[in-house]
Parts: C-alpha cells; sequence; structure tokens
C-alpha cells in the first residue's frame, strides 16, 4: 500500500494542499477530493505543492488535469510548485508531466513564495 498525506493552509487567499508521498492510482482519489472540498468551501485560488510527491503515475496525472478543469470551471486559479529538484532526486512529477507533454498546461512554480506571489518581506512578517 502506498502512502499519501495531503495538508492544507492559507496564504492569503490561496489554499495550499501540501501532497506529500506517492501520487497513483491507490492515493489520487485523496488529493481530487481535496481539491473538490477547497472547490465547494469556495476556494478559488488553488496552489498543489508537488515538490514531496516520491512518483506519479496516470492515474495522478489525470486528477492535475481534473484540477485544472474544475478551477477553470469556477473562474480559479490552480498552480503547481514544481522545483527542478524536489523530493529526494528531483521532482518526479516535473519529469512524468514534462514527458506526457502537459506541463504547459500548468502554472507551475519553484516555490510556495512564488505561486502565492509573497515578497520575502511578506515571508518573514
Amino acid at each position: 500500500m502506498t502512502a499519501l498525506t495531503v495538508r492544507a493552509e492559507q496564504r492569503g487567499e490561496w489554499t495550499v494542499l501540501r501532497v506529500v508521498g506517492e501520487l497513483d492510482l491507490a492515493t489520487s482519489p485523496t488529493v481530487r477530493q481535496r481539491v473538490h472540498d477547497a472547490v465547494a468551501d469556495g476556494r478559488r485560488r488553488v496552489v498543489l505543492d508537488l515538490s514531496e510527491v516520491l512518483f506519479c503515475d496516470s492515474s495522478g496525472v489525470g486528477v492535475l488535469v481534473g484540477a485544472r478543469r474544475l478551477m477553470r470551471s469556477c473562474a480559479g486559479e490552480l498552480r503547481l510548485i514544481l522545483p527542478a529538484r524536489g523530493a529526494e532526486d528531483g521532482s518526479h512529477v516535473n519529469r512524468v508531466l514534462a514527458a506526457l507533454g502537459v506541463r504547459r498546461l500548468f502554472d507551475c512554480h519553484p516555490d510556495l513564495a512564488s505561486a502565492v506571489g509573497e515578497t520575502d518581506a511578506q515571508l518573514s512578517a
């Protein structure tokens, strides 16, 4: 059984969902549900922090594409945190999305500050 955790936090008007573990057929429904829950709660700006995702298969990619579609349908915004080097040996999700040719569909950022538009002064406050 693969392990996945999703922790939520608010950064201003952004809901940040930090995804840790493996995003696959068994775990991807958890991420899908958390995005749907955020939208149901009236959140229209969501960041998926995927920097600690160790593995992502096609069902995980499907959840990301579905989340993008959902956010667009409610005039929301979805941003992904996909550092060039993340998790253990580089961002697996970054490589998978690039290999499938869908990375360009997403608004990708290297870190949380960039994703939520915070400056260094805002982060230290």
